[in-house]
């Protein structure tokens, strides 16, 4: 047997096929446009507001190392993204907050659903 002797190369089929998602074929469109970052949003790590934070803290931190390295362009680079997480962030809270007040106001109006029927019965 001679073990110099390379094999070639047998890709593998992967399971998460882009072109399988998109229903077997590649359009072009915009709206089905796939960069490969889908799975960062996909899986809601960005609506929760913790998560958020955390990554805005991040940027801000590395702004604050880039300055202590002398670094303007990774500073101000750094600083846009935390600016573009806090405006996620207070997106986020205002929804959440919104979400909250409907819930109340639903929860209300159930009472004095309940309420009523009680008195019509």
């Amino acid at each position: 047997m001679n073990s110099n002797r390379r094999r070639s190369f047998r890709s593998r089929p992967q399971k998460n096929n882009f072109r399988r998602r998109n229903g077997g074929h590649l359009n072009n469109s915009s709206a089905n446009f796939s960069n490969g970052n889908l799975n960062f949003n996909r899986n809601g790590s960005m609506t929760n507001p913790h998560n958020v934070e955390k990554t805005v803290q991040k940027f801000q931190q590395l702004a604050k190392d880039a300055q202590s390295n002398g670094d303007p362009v990774m500073v101000e680079n750094y600083l846009q993204h935390a600016d573009h997480y806090s405006r996620k962030l207070a997106e986020l809270n205002e929804r959440n907050k919104d979400n909250d007040t409907n819930e109340k106001q639903n929860n209300s109006s159930n009472l004095l659903d309940k309420d009523t029927s009680q008195v019509s019965n």
